[in-house]
């Protein structure tokens, strides 16, 4: 584990500890891990609550998180660094490395079946892939539809399923909508970390082991807790209510998303969720995407990922809960193009994204400042908490 080593701001981070400690009071979150960077200055780590409440085990820098949706920021990293080497241009249609991918269908507007299709106007790109603007789906969000019970009966997201074979499914499958005109959060990921597989040669847990985890130092991070760090593995929550993500009341889940997760082997090697980390190693992968100091990617590539790559007009949606004004999105998470109401008031170009259990990173280039969190509650990404850190951080730093 690399060292959190603070170096003294002059900075007071007392109501950014007493707010999480709040969460945790309030029986809304079971605990929550914290670090923040001022360029690449660690200026502040802390922790506050449990890493397993029922046996009442505190938490600690080191404990093994659940990264859930953190991992697709490794493999957008993994994908730029093929993309630097010249193996394909962003905007060059999967179909050339995947040709199942090619010929591609778009359900119609109300389908009465996953059939009632047209041909797709566009061929999916990689840049369409990396700013989830394909037309693929996650079989997730939208319950009852026609696509999610596609997915769902073909079984997509199964931890048995490759990454070729779940990208062997979804390409006998529809569209939701023409590639480049829309954003749906999906497998778009999944299918990245097939690419990478398909260029380098290498199963992708590999390529990323040595391409990004064993450079960064990562060396926590995998697809599987090893035997002897299982103390160190945290809890799985539930909240009381997942549509209130306030309403106090935990229960633990330790096998969800299913028995034995993240403790043995899986054949899907997910690059859309499958990692788990400690806050030192996604600190140490946060610290290398930002300026004036060692990086894997280079700066112009890192400018790129960082900056709005959707058309005019487009923001970031969520099937159930409509569009995110303000929000456009990279080549690895969302870029934040008009602060809203919880966001900081000075946080315009803010970079972000994080997993579906809580933990979170952010990035703002305009005030040189990055904050990565932990926590393990289903349905905690952007969940109110994680504003309220980034609040409390500005104000801290006098932003």
């Amino acid at each position: 584990m690399q060292e959190l080593k603070v170096v003294s701001s002059g900075r007071d981070f007392g109501a950014l500890k007493d707010s999480m400690q709040r969460y945790v009071d309030l029986d809304v979150l079971p605990g929550v891990s914290w670090a923040v960077l001022s360029g690449r200055d660690l200026v502040d780590v802390n922790q506050v609550g449990w890493a397993d409440r029922e046996s009442r085990v505190a938490l600690r820098s080191d404990h093994i998180f659940r990264a859930f949706s953190n991992t697709k920021l490794v493999t957008s990293m993994a994908v730029l660094l093929l993309f630097e080497a010249g193996h394909f241009a962003l905007d060059d249609p999967i179909e050339r490395f995947i040709p199942k991918l090619g010929n591609r269908r778009v359900l119609r507007r109300d389908p009465s079946s996953i059939d009632d299709t047209d041909p797709a106007a566009e061929r999916i790109t990689i840049r369409h892939l990396l700013t989830h603007t394909s037309g693929l789906s996650y079989g997730l969000f939208d319950p009852g539809t026609v696509l999610y019970k596609a997915y769902q009966a073909r079984k997509v997201l199964s931890p048995m399923n490759t990454l070729e074979a779940m990208t062997d499914v979804i390409a006998d499958l529809p569209l939701s909508f023409h590639p480049g005109t829309a954003w749906q959060y999906s497998v778009a990921t999944d299918v990245l970390a097939r690419l990478v597989e398909v260029v380098s040669g290498q199963a992708f847990d590999a390529f990323i082991k040595a391409r990004v985890l064993d450079p960064l130092g990562m060396v926590d991070t995998g697809f599987v807790v090893p035997q002897a760090d299982r103390d160190r593995f945290v809890a799985y929550y539930a909240g009381a209510n997942l549509l209130n993500p306030m309403e106090p009341g935990l229960t633990r889940t330790d096998d969800a998303p299913y028995p034995q997760a993240y403790l043995r082997p899986a054949p899907n090697l997910s690059g859309g969720g499958g990692l788990v980390s400690t806050l030192p190693d996604m600190l140490a992968l946060v610290r290398s995407l930002l300026p004036d100091g060692p990086s894997l990617l280079k700066p112009e590539t890192l400018s790129l990922m960082m900056s709005n790559q959707l058309p005019a007009g487009m923001s970031i949606a969520f099937a159930g809960l409509g569009p995110v004004p303000g929000k456009g999105f990279g080549l690895a998470g969302s870029v934040t193009i008009a602060p809203s109401a919880i966001d900081p008031p000075d946080s315009l170009g803010e970079f972000q994204w994080g997993g579906v259990a809580g933990t979170h990173w952010w990035i703002s280039p305009r005030h040189k400042l990055a904050g990565v969190m932990m926590a393990q509650r289903q349905m905690a990404f952007w969940h109110p908490y994680s504003f309220e850190f980034k609040k409390r951080v500005f104000h801290a730093m006098g932003v």
